[in-house]
């Protein structure tokens, strides 16, 4: 088979192509929801104390479901579960849409939607990146997960690029109306994926059986404990986590509307959409033996944008850092997703998906919450630098470590 064949060879599967259309789709509508919902509130209250705390209510929530969304996805098709997932945040985004058009928004109100829309997330996840494996034949995991990073990143760049010119025209709240249409949209994608019925659930079922959500919460929690590499870069991701979506995500805003604009902002997030599509490209072409290794080593390069915000807060340079960043977390991630895909049983891929993420974004809502205080206590720049020197410091120490460096793809399962 050639090596275009191999690399097209997922979209020979209908049930990988409705994934990708219907990842594609949502991705497209909430790649314009964070800008949108930033300037929502900046517009509200003008404060950034405020913004970091509506984000951060969804981030803790987040992390407050996301072992249970674990269990869920691992329990019942894990299609159902995205179908029902995409409806409920719909549902939410679109109520948050109405209050922002009307008028009728409050900080209150919107921490408390972003409270449920987080939970709606948190179920989503693990289902929706344990389920490649679900759709194509193992060989084919490596170009699946690069094809559907090109999906996502592609319908970010115009999601975050349109949604910018949108908020900047007519207001953040249609930006965040057409968040909720594309979680409708991805619904009805999902549902037309009709996979049979995986893991715990069958397992039970053929059994004659059932299982409590501790017992499979601890098995989840022992396949995760029991691989060195994989809890060593959860830990480096908390902390870069917190640094990098804290600087970007709260005083990134905050620097735009000081300097060059509301509109430009949203193509320097743009940036970042395009490298990731880039760091897709590179990952389905390059395929080195020890990939995790070197894409952990690689998110040294998250740094670059915090340091641009503080020191060069240009659209030019902004450019520049935020796609140089993304090439470096797609490059990354890629690496991961084939790692865990291929090193973790299965049926217990969705909990230990929903560890990692848990351990990834722990202290996310700490960072969002902490870095608008901190700014006004001792100013932006020197809050952006230490944000900057906390990525590298995690990086460094997870690249230095042995069982990070030398894990590869063909290892068992049971490593």
């Amino acid at each position: 088979m050639s090596t275009t064949v191999d690399r097209l060879g997922p979209l020979r599967h209908a049930p990988f192509r409705w994934l990708l259309a219907a990842r594609t789709t949502s991705i497209l509508g909430n790649a314009v929801a964070p800008i949108a919902l930033a300037f929502a509130v900046l517009d509200l209250t003008g404060s950034a104390a405020d913004l970091g705390m509506v984000v951060a209510a969804r981030s803790v929530a987040n992390v407050a479901v996301l072992l249970f969304g674990g269990v869920v996805a691992d329990r019942l098709p894990r299609d159902v579960v995205l179908v029902g997932t995409s409806g409920a945040a719909a549902v939410t985004q679109g109520v948050v849409a109405a209050l922002v058009l009307t008028g009728s928004a409050s900080i209150p109100t919107l921490v408390v939607l972003s409270v449920l829309n987080g939970a709606v997330a948190a179920v989503s996840l693990p289902a929706a990146a344990a389920l490649v494996p679900d759709t194509v034949p193992a060989p084919m995991l490596r170009p699946a997960n690069a094809m559907l990073r090109l999906g996502l990143n592609g319908g970010s760049i115009l999601g975050a690029s349109a949604g910018a010119g949108l908020v900047a025209l007519v207001g953040p709240g249609w930006g965040l109306a057409v968040d909720a249409a594309g979680f409708a949209v991805a619904g009805l994608l999902f549902a037309r994926m009709r996979l049979p019925r995986t893991g715990a659930a069958a397992a039970d079922a053929d059994s004659g059986t059932s299982r409590s959500v501790v017992s499979d919460l601890q098995e989840g929690w022992r396949e995760f404990a029991s691989r060195r590499w994989v809890w060593i870069v959860v830990v480096q991701f908390a902390v870069l986590n917190a640094a990098f979506v804290g600087a970007t995500a709260v005083l990134g805003p905050v620097v735009a509307d000081a300097s060059f604009g509301r509109a430009a902002w949203g193509l320097v997030v743009a940036a970042l959409c395009v490298g990731l599509a880039i760091g897709a490209g590179i990952a389905l072409r390059w395929r080195p033996r020890h990939a995790l290794g070197i894409g952990v080593a690689l998110m040294v390069v998250a740094a670059v944008p915090v340091l641009a915000l503080a020191l060069t807060p240009s659209v030019v340079a902004l450019v520049v850092a935020f796609a140089a960043a993304g090439v470096a977390i797609e490059v990354f991630s890629i690496a991961w997703d084939q790692s865990l895909q291929t090193n973790v049983p299965r049926d217990v891929l969705a909990r230990v998906y929903s560890y990692d993420a848990v351990g990834s974004v722990v202290a996310v809502p700490v960072g969002e919450a902490l870095v608008g205080p901190l700014a006004h206590t001792v100013g932006t720049v020197p809050t952006l630098l230490g944000c900057a020197a906390l990525i590298v410091l995690a990086t460094v120490a997870a690249a230095a470590t042995r069982s990070v460096r030398h894990v590869t793809v063909e290892e068992s399962a049971g490593s």
